[in-house]
């Protein structure tokens, strides 16, 4: 197979992965867009209240909405555009744009070009870090990079013994220490180790308790010092986790961690679960934080890069069939 080939492949293959995961969404709450459209005889108010209705239950987000609605009238407006059916492409292009917000928006992470790269996982519990954690230290290592974990969720004994399972699993190495210590102390010894021992990437899992916003500002804002201070540059990314499938609920932790810590990007897991998957956009609108990966499937190979063009394909396949 030639590399052309090889790259064309590749590319369906994310596309159906894409297509696949977001099936849920697109006969769900997105279901009924391409019927509203052909159904309509005109460009009128009702049209556009109809798909604010549509857009608001895949959890686009009310504010999301309401502007992306007010931006597809001044659109129609100013193109003088009169068929219903010609929105198909206009809802697309303009979801394109607002995900963009006049940005060249980068879902590949910041990786340290002269040695150790330190990423640090946040977000709240039972949303799929560990697991998150995981899977990319497995592309990692399949890139052929020296992987190194740590188990920053001390408050749970289970964090610990989950994250070593996993390391062990992908056959990468990790830093524990029993429950209850110093998360800081663990973030210490592993990029010690990580320096001593020429690793490429060190993965940093944190606790996920909300109870306490001062304690979570405290706790996280102590590790990033130990990381900054024993590596310039370091963490080179914060990464929130957030489950899909929590919807609204989902983007107020988001918001939370936004508060309390530096967040640089977005893992939502288990996209390929809910018919809400609108949450992408209402993430990036509302946060203005982009979406970096996300879970199409339960697999280890199943955290994609995200792909803007893709998910937009995802949400709308059907406005590409005849």
């Amino acid at each position: 197979m030639g590399l052309f080939n090889f790259f064309k492949k590749k590319e369906k293959n994310k596309k159906e992965k894409y297509k696949l995961g977001l099936h849920k969404t697109r006969e769900g709450a997105l279901s009924t867009i391409k019927e509203i459209l052909s159904k309509s005889d005109k460009i009128d108010d009702n049209l556009f209240d109809s798909l604010e209705e549509v857009f608001i239950m895949a959890d686009i987000g009310v504010d999301t909405v309401i502007d992306f609605i007010n931006g597809l009238k001044e659109e129609v407006k100013n193109k003088k555009i009169e068929s219903p059916l010609d929105l198909q492409e206009l809802i697309m292009d303009k979801m394109f744009e607002m995900y963009l917000n006049n940005e060249i928006v980068n879902a590949n992470l910041n990786l340290n070009p002269d040695g150790l790269s330190v990423i640090l996982f946040v977000g709240v519990n039972g949303v799929g870090k560990t697991t998150s954690i995981a899977k990319i230290a497995n592309q990692y290592k399949k890139e052929g990079k020296k992987v190194l974990l740590a188990a920053g969720d001390t408050f749970r004994a289970g964090a610990i013994e989950q994250l070593s399972i996993w390391a062990k699993r992908v056959g990468v190495d990790i830093v524990t220490k029993e429950a209850g210590s110093d998360p800081s102390s663990v973030m210490f010894d592993a990029i010690k180790k990580a320096k001593d021992e020429k690793y490429d990437i060190l993965l940093c899992d944190t606790a996920g308790r909300l109870q306490n916003k001062v304690n979570l500002m405290n706790e996280l804002s102590k590790m990033r010092r130990v990381l900054s201070t024993n590596l310039d540059g370091a963490p080179h990314e914060t990464l929130l986790v957030i489950d899909a499938t929590t919807g609204q609920n989902g983007m107020s932790q988001a918001k939370v961690f936004k508060e309390v810590t530096e967040v640089s990007g977005v893992i939502l897991t288990k996209l390929d679960g809910t018919s809400k998957g609108g949450i992408v956009l209402a993430i990036r609108h509302e946060l203005g934080i982009p979406i970096k990966y996300v879970g199409l499937g339960e697999g280890i190979d199943d955290l994609e890069v995200f792909d803007i063009e893709q998910y937009l394909y995802g949400l709308f396949a059907e406005f590409f069939e005849e």
